[in-house]
């Protein structure tokens, strides 16, 4: 299994010390550093700032929601990076939610065939060759489009899977399946049904490449790491696609309580509904050092996981500190995935 990387989706940490740290993660021999998208900076602006200050480390983008931009727009940006960057792009994509769809003026609504479109129509623009026309239920008429230059790499699709119906769809879509806040159970179930999905297309259900995440937060007070991994998971928890993994890993009653606390009383009161054993159930890490963390990735890797983000939780103020002495203490586990 490769050990990836992410820094936390740059919601704590400025871009400068993204930079540094993606280069210091090639250096320790991490496969990828990833990139997702939500209100914080935008992944493709740094993931490209990274390509230019790295040569071999891969570079991707989980999740890369379908709202924000057209097909077309999407297969120019992938083209022009790989270009860029040597191909070292991995396009991971996701449907998003409803708020998202919000905050791009659209409406969430029917995910599967949006997926499925949205696919259809950027492949076949970064084939470099003219696009048939063609009119789409949701993406309306593309005619002829053509880009002006070939791209020169090859696309790697990856979509973002939890339930049945998408994890299926990757299968028969996409070279990989993006998997967030599930544990090595819920892993296995959904890389089984991404097969299925393969194998129903007439695909290599072994070619199919997984990447799951795990959460790490260090300090030399646990229970401050832990504090700042219960944020993130509060933050999941209010999300109903999330809410739900949750409660299929025991913690219904836990989700219940948080979005209970949280119309009453706000957020820091919902967080404080966290059990300290949910760390130890859910993709996440605590401690005062990394000593633990392998055999907890070993699951992954059992459950089918071919990649593992092994992503840092900020857990005081010395942000570039704390990267870099996590990076340190990672490089002595992390299989290089060039």
């Amino acid at each position: 299994m490769i050990i990836d990387t992410e820094f936390n989706s740059a919601a704590q940490i400025p871009a400068d010390i993204c930079l540094d740290s993606a280069v210091a993660a090639e250096r320790r021999g991490f496969g990828a550093v990833w990139k997702g998208e939500s209100n914080s900076r935008d992944p493709m602006v740094l993931l490209t700032a990274m390509a230019m200050r790295t040569s071999s480390i891969r570079l991707g983008t989980a999740i890369y929601h379908l709202y924000a931009r057209s097909p077309v727009a999407l297969a120019i940006q992938a083209a022009t990076f790989n270009e860029v960057s040597g191909g070292r792009l991995i396009l991971g994509l996701g449907v998003g939610n409803p708020v998202i769809a919000a905050w791009h003026g659209q409406e969430y609504s029917r995910p599967l065939a949006r997926m499925r479109e949205y696919v259809e129509i950027m492949r076949a623009a970064y084939s470099g060759e003219k696009v048939p026309d063609r009119v789409g239920d949701l993406y309306g008429v593309t005619r002829g489009f053509k880009m002006s230059f070939t791209p020169t790499h090859p696309l790697e699709v990856w979509i973002a899977g939890l339930g049945p119906q998408m994890s299926r769809l990757a299968g028969r879509l996409s070279d990989g399946v993006v998997i967030n806040i599930a544990n090595p159970p819920i892993i296995k179930e959904i890389i089984e049904r991404a097969r299925e999905g393969a194998r129903s297309a007439g695909r290599d259900p072994q070619a199919l490449q997984a990447v799951s995440k795990v959460r790490v937060s260090l300090h030399e007070d646990v229970a401050v790491a832990r504090s700042a991994l219960k944020k993130v998971l509060t933050f999941y928890a209010l999300q109903d696609g999330y809410g739900e993994v949750l409660t299929q890993m025991g913690f219904g009653s836990v989700v219940q309580t948080v979005r209970g606390k949280y119309r009453t009383e706000g957020f820091s009161a919902a967080r404080a509904q966290i059990p300290d054993e949910m760390l130890e159930v859910v993709p996440m890490y605590a401690g005062t050092d990394l000593s633990g963390l392998p055999d907890r990735l070993a699951e992954y890797e059992r459950a089918g996981s071919t990649r593992c983000v092994v992503a840092y939780v900020p857990a005081g103020r010395d942000l570039r500190g704390e990267v870099a002495r996590f990076l340190d203490q990672a490089s002595a586990f992390v299989t290089a995935g060039r």
